[in-house]
C-alpha cells in the first residue's frame, strides 16, 4: 500500500473512530462502572468483533450481507435487543457508596467484558456494509489483495484502541468524582438512555437498496 493511501486511510480510521457510536458507549459505561484497568477488557472485545468485520469483508462474505435482507435484519435486531438489553441491566447496576476512599470498585469478569465488547460491535450489519463500501477505495487491485487487508485491520484496530482506552479512561476519572449512591444512579440512568438510544438508530437502519 502506497504511504500516502495509507496516511488517507489513517485520517479516515480517525474519524470513524471518534464518531460517537454504542462501541463509545460500551467504553464509557464499562470505564465508569470498573476503572480504566479493568474496563479496557470491553475495548479488546470491540477490536475481535472488528476484526472479525473486517475479515467478513476481506473474505467477500460481506456482499452477500450488503445484498440479503434476511441477514441483515436478523444481525440488525441480534444487536437491538443486545443494547436493550445492556441499557436494562446499566439503570438496575447498584451503586456503593464511594464516600470513603477505601471503598471497593465492583469487578468485572475480563471474559464477560470482552463478551461484551465483541457483541456490541459484531451485531451492528450497519459496520459491515459501511466498510464494505469504504476498504475497497484504499485497495490496489493489482496489489496482493491479504497484505492490504492486513495493513488495514491493524490500522483501524490500532486506531479504534487508542480512541477507546480515551473514552475509558475519561469516564474512568469521572467515577472519582462520582461519590455517593445518589450521583451513580443519575449516571448509570444517563447510560441506559445512551444505549437505548443506540439501539433505536440500529433499529432505523435500513439495507441499501440493490
Amino acid at each position: 500500500m502506497a504511504l500516502q493511501t495509507w496516511l488517507a486511510f489513517l485520517v479516515a480510521c480517525w474519524v470513524i473512530s471518534l464518531s460517537p457510536g454504542a462501541g463509545a458507549i460500551a467504553s464509557m459505561s464499562s470505564g465508569l462502572q470498573y476503572g480504566f484497568l479493568r474496563g479496557y477488557w470491553n475495548a479488546l472485545g470491540l477490536q475481535i468483533g472488528l476484526a472479525l468485520q473486517i475479515a467478513i469483508v476481506a473474505a467477500g462474505v460481506g456482499a452477500i450481507l450488503a445484498t440479503s435482507a434476511v441477514a441483515f435484519s436478523l444481525i440488525k435486531w441480534f444487536g437491538v435487543v443486545y443494547l436493550v438489553y445492556l441499557a436494562v441491566k446499566q439503570w438496575r447496576a447498584l451503586p456503593s457508596d464511594m464516600a470513603s476512599d477505601s471503598a471497593v470498585r465492583p469487578i468485572g469478569r475480563p471474559l464477560t467484558l470482552v463478551l461484551r465488547g465483541f457483541l456490541v460491535n459484531f451485531s451492528n450489519p450497519k459496520a459491515i456494509v459501511f466498510m464494505l463500501a469504504v476498504l475497497p477505495q484504499f485497495i490496489d487491485p493489482h496489489a496482493p489483495l491479504v497484505e492490504q487487508y492486513l495493513v488495514m485491520g491493524v490500522t483501524m484496530i490500532t486506531v479504534d484502541l487508542i480512541v477507546m482506552a480515551g473514552y475509558t479512561g475519561l469516564a474512568a476519572r469521572v467515577l472519582r468524582l462520582l461519590r455517593t449512591p445518589r450521583q451513580q444512579r443519575v449516571m448509570n440512568r444517563s447510560f441506559a438512555a445512551l444505549f437505548v438510544g443506540a439501539a433505536a438508530l440500529l433499529a432505523t437502519v435500513r439495507r441499501a437498496p440493490v
